[in-house]
C-alpha cells in the first residue's frame, strides 16, 4: 500500500513537472513567436530606414555633383570669355602696332624723298644764285658802260631822285592832314554845339559807357594791378570791360560799351575789394560767381516789368529776355523803361478804342526784346523778337505787332498800328533818345566781329572806347610767332572793312595755362 502510494506520488510528480515544462514550454515559445515577430518588425524597419537614408545620401551626393559641375562651368565660361577679350585686345594691338610700323615706314620713305629732293634745289638753288650773281655784275659793267656813270654816282642820282620824291609825297600828305583836320574841327564844333543844346548829354553818355567803383584808399589800386600787372590783366581778360586806373582819388573806372560785361566787372571788383583776396584764379571764380548772380538780378528785372503791367503767362526765357533790357540802352534811352512806357501807352490807347488792354501792354513789353540779343545775333531786332517770340508760344497777333513796329513787315491788325504809335510817343519825347551812342555801339560791335572770323581766336574785347581790339587766341592753335602775324592781318582788315576816326590798336594775347592738383 505504501508502495502503492509512493509509487503515486513518484507518477503525480513526474506528471506534474511533466504539465510544468509543457506550460513553461508553451509561453516560452510564445515568448520566441513575440520576439522573433519583433525582431522581424525591427529587422524590415532597419533596411527600409538604410534604404531612405542611402537614396538621401545618393540625392545629396548627385546634388553636390551637379552644383559643383555648374560652378565649374560658370568658371570655365568666365575664364573662356576673359580669354576671348584679350585675344580681342591683343589682335587690336597688334593691328595698331602693324599700322603705326607702315605708317613709320612710309614716313621714312617720304622723308627719305623730299630729303633727296631738297639737296637738289639746293643744289639748282645755288647755281642760279651764282649765275644771278654773274648776270648782275655783267648787267652792272653794261649800266656803267651805257650810262657812262658808276656804281656810286648812280646811287647819289637815285637817292637824289627817291629825296625829291618823298618830300612831295610828304607835302601831298601834309595838305591831306590839314584837310582833314579842318573837316574834323567842323565836325566836331557842330558836336559840341549840339551836345551844349542837349540836356544833360554828357553825363547821359557817361553813365552807359563807364561805372565807377569806389576804393576804401589808394593802397588798393597797387593789388588791383598786381604783380607785373597780372591782376589787372586777369579781370580784363576775364570780363571783356578796360579797367582805367589814373590819379582819380580812391576811385577806379571800369570802361565798355557791353552794359552786361560792365555791370559783372564792377561786382566783381566790388567783391574783390571787399574779400581782400586779389589773384587771378580768385578773380576768375568771382567772376564767375558774379555773372550767377547777375542771371537772378535779370531774371527778377523781368518778372517786376511784367508784375507792374499785370502781365501773366510769360514764358521764363522771354522773362529772362526782359530782364536782360534793364542793362539795354537804345539811342541813349533804356530799353527796359521804354518798354514799360510803351507797354502802358499801348494799353492806354486800347482801352480808349475799346481793345484788348493786357494784349496790347503784352506786345509792348515784348516789342524790343530782340535788342536783348543784339550782341549775340545778327539781323534787325524787330525780326529777331518777332522769331523768339513765335518760338515761346506768342499769339500771331502779338508776334505781327513786333515785327511790324518799325515797318519791315506789313501790320495785319489795329494792335499792331497801335505799337508803332506807342513806340514813336516814347522815343520821340524830348530828351529820350540820341543817335551817338548807338552808332558808337554798332562801331564797336561790328569791331569785335570781324576780329571773330580769324582762326583761332577765341574771343575779342573792343577797350578804350573802339581806340583798342584785344584778341584772345587759342594757344593750341596759333603760335607766338603767328600772333604777330594774326595781328598785322587783323589791322589790314580793320582797314579795309571798317570806317573810324583817329586809330585802332590790335593786341593779340596768347596765354599758356598748366594745371596741376596737390592732393
Amino acid at each position: 500500500m505504501e508502495v502503492l502510494l509512493i509509487i503515486f506520488i513518484f507518477v503525480a510528480l513526474i506528471a506534474g513537472g511533466a504539465v510544468g515544462y509543457y506550460v513553461h514550454l508553451s509561453s516560452t515559445r510564445k515568448k520566441l513567436g513575440g520576439a522573433e515577430q519583433d525582431s522581424h518588425r525591427i529587422i524590415d524597419d532597419a533596411h527600409r530606414e538604410a534604404d531612405r537614408l542611402v537614396k538621401e545620401g545618393e540625392l545629396k551626393i548627385k546634388e553636390d555633383q551637379y552644383q559643383a559641375r555648374q560652378e565649374f562651368e560658370n568658371e570655365v565660361k568666365e575664364r573662356r570669355e576673359e580669354l576671348t577679350k584679350l585675344e580681342k585686345r591683343l589682335f587690336s594691338k597688334e593691328e595698331n602696332v602693324t599700322k603705326k610700323s607702315d605708317y613709320l615706314d612710309n614716313r621714312e620713305q617720304e622723308l627719305g624723298k623730299r630729303e633727296k629732293k631738297l639737296t637738289n634745289r639746293e643744289k639748282d638753288w645755288d647755281k642760279k644764285h651764282q649765275d644771278l650773281d654773274e648776270l648782275i655784275e655783267s648787267q652792272r659793267k653794261v649800266l656803267e658802260k651805257i650810262s657812262g656813270l658808276s656804281a656810286e654816282e648812280a646811287k647819289d642820282q637815285l637817292k637824289e631822285s627817291l629825296l625829291n620824291e618823298a618830300k612831295h609825297e610828304a607835302a601831298k600828305k601834309i595838305k591831306a592832314v590839314e584837310e582833314e583836320a579842318k573837316a574834323e574841327a567842323e565836325n566836331k564844333s557842330k558836336a559840341i554845339i549840339a551836345q551844349a543844346i542837349q540836356r544833360y548829354a554828357g553825363d547821359y553818355v557817361t553813365e552807359r559807357t563807364v561805372s565807377v567803383v569806389g576804393l576804401p584808399n589808394d593802397e588798393m589800386k597797387g593789388r588791383i594791378i598786381g604783380r607785373e600787372g597780372r591782376n589787372i590783366r586777369a579781370l580784363e581778360a576775364a570780363t571783356g570791360i578796360d579797367l582805367i586806373i589814373d590819379d582819380t582819388p580812391e576811385a577806379v573806372v571800369l570802361s565798355g560799351f557791353n552794359p552786361i560785361r560792365r555791370e559783372v566787372a564792377r561786382m566783381a571788383l566790388e567783391k574783390l575789394i571787399t574779400d581782400g583776396r586779389i589773384h587771378p584764379s580768385r578773380i576768375e571764380e568771382i567772376v564767375a560767381k558774379c555773372e550767377a548772380e547777375l542771371d537772378v538780378k535779370i531774371k527778377e528785372f523781368g518778372e517786376q516789368a511784367a508784375f507792374d503791367l499785370g502781365i501773366h503767362g510769360i514764358h521764363p526765357e522771354l522773362i529772362k529776355l526782359v530782364g536782360r533790357l534793364y542793362f539795354r540802352t537804345s539811342y541813349g534811352q533804356n530799353v527796359w523803361q521804354h518798354s514799360i512806357e510803351v507797354a502802358f501807352i499801348c494799353g492806354i490807347m486800347a482801352g480808349e478804342l475799346g481793345l484788348n488792354v493786357k494784349q496790347a501792354r503784352r506786345a509792348g513789353l515784348l516789342h524790343d526784346i530782340g535788342k536783348a540779343l543784339t550782341h549775340e545775333i545778327e539781323g534787325s531786332h524787330a525780326i529777331n523778337g518777332a522769331n523768339l517770340a513765335r518760338k515761346y508760344g506768342e499769339t500771331d497777333k502779338i508776334v505781327n505787332a513786333i515785327a511790324a513796329h518799325h515797318e519791315e513787315e506789313q501790320p495785319e491788325g489795329i494792335l499792331a498800328v497801335l505799337m508803332q504809335s506807342a513806340d514813336a510817343l516814347s522815343g520821340a519825347r524830348p530828351g529820350a533818345r540820341r543817335e551817338i551812342l548807338e552808332t558808337y555801339v554798332k562801331r564797336l560791335r561790328d569791331l569785335e566781329d570781324l576780329t571773330r572770323g580769324f582762326e583761332g581766336v577765341d574771343k575779342s574785347f573792343a577797350i578804350q572806347a573802339g581806340r583798342e581790339i584785344r584778341v584772345m587766341v587759342l594757344s593750341e592753335k596759333v603760335s607766338d610767332d603767328d600772333a604777330i602775324v594774326l595781328a598785322g592781318d587783323i589791322a589790314k582788315k580793320i582797314e579795309q572793312d571798317l570806317t573810324y576816326p583817329g586809330q585802332i590798336k590790335v593786341v593779340v594775347i596768347r596765354e599758356t595755362r598748366a594745371v596741376g592738383v596737390a592732393q
